[in-house]
């Protein structure tokens, strides 16, 4: 009876080594951890989960940011306590489409890392894209227990239809058991103010066993975001005063500046929009007339 009990504990064990090995073989892999000293900025890939290092950041400097200049600043203050381990909120930046909202987390990131005192740790940018955004609780327990303190940053982000994602969003930023670490903060744009579109909302009223709950429940999204930071169609100045400021910062040779600001008007007409983003396209467009690279 020994040997029969020794044989079947040996093919037990055996039986236990095949199924700890296929379930090995099936479970995600670990998030593999990450070298944050090889980069300030980084992008966050859930499958396999890890993150890219982005050695140089697709950026605009801050001075070429024109029409937005209460938003800049209140951006770059709580942008600089958090770098300072003090108090800071959330922020969402909405509105017109071109006017500098990821631009403007960039150059904000930028510029926070330029100004820190020796010694300081840098400030690290994740960017999280809108359709990974149910992972953010993976993304979070891994920067959690890291010395840095995190801009995670989603762009162009918007919910719609039966996307129940932004779920996870809100248990992240506030009302999870563990929430927000506080070496993170969220930013993101957006050209919506409530992330959600009216219609949905109304679905989830004209279904729901009581409506206003659920209307509240998607709009609170909205509301877990300490900053509103609106971004309106510029002027027409405000346009003629970014194409001025390309101009001067990549001195081009452009004689009448008054043929300048027709052409760079008409191009506007031809797109139907004034904004930072036409600005930029119109000087493209000035500098390769003008043989010169940018």
């Amino acid at each position: 009876m020994t040997s029969t009990a020794s044989t079947d504990a040996a093919a037990l064990a055996r039986l236990l080594g095949r199924i700890a090995d296929s379930l090995e073989r099936i479970a995600p892999p670990r998030a593999a951890t990450p070298d944050f000293d090889a980069a300030d900025a980084f992008v966050w890939h859930p499958s396999p989960a890890g993150l890219a290092a982005v050695p140089r950041v697709n950026r605009v400097e801050m001075l070429l940011l024109k029409g937005i200049d209460r938003v800049r600043d209140t951006l770059v203050d709580n942008t600089a306590r958090f770098a300072a381990g003090l108090p800071a909120n959330n922020a969402l930046l909405w509105g017109a489409r071109g006017m500098g909202k990821s631009s403007l987390v960039k150059a904000v990131h930028a510029q926070i890392n330029a100004a820190r005192a020796g010694g300081t740790p840098a400030l690290k940018l994740v960017e999280i894209h809108r359709e990974d955004i149910e992972t953010l609780p993976q993304l979070m327990s891994l920067v959690r227990p890291a010395p840095y303190r995190f801009v995670v940053f989603c762009d162009d982000l918007s919910f719609d239809g039966a996307d129940t994602s932004y779920k996870s969003l809100k248990a992240v930023l506030e009302g999870g058991i563990e929430g927000r670490p506080d070496n993170v903060i969220f930013y993101a744009t957006s050209n919506r103010r409530h992330l959600l579109p009216r219609d949905m909302m109304e679905n989830e009223r004209s279904t729901a066993i009581n409506p206003g709950e659920a209307v509240e429940e998607k709009v609170s999204l909205s509301d877990r975001f300490g900053l509103w930071l609106g971004f309106h169609k510029c002027s027409q100045d405000e346009y003629l005063a970014m194409v001025d400021g390309y101009v001067d910062h990549f001195a081009l040779p452009v004689g009448d500046r008054e043929a300048v600001h027709h052409d760079a008007l008409e191009w506007s007409t031809t797109r139907g929009s004034r904004s930072g983003r036409t600005a930029w396209q119109f000087i493209q467009e000035l500098a390769g007339r003008l043989g010169r690279s940018l």
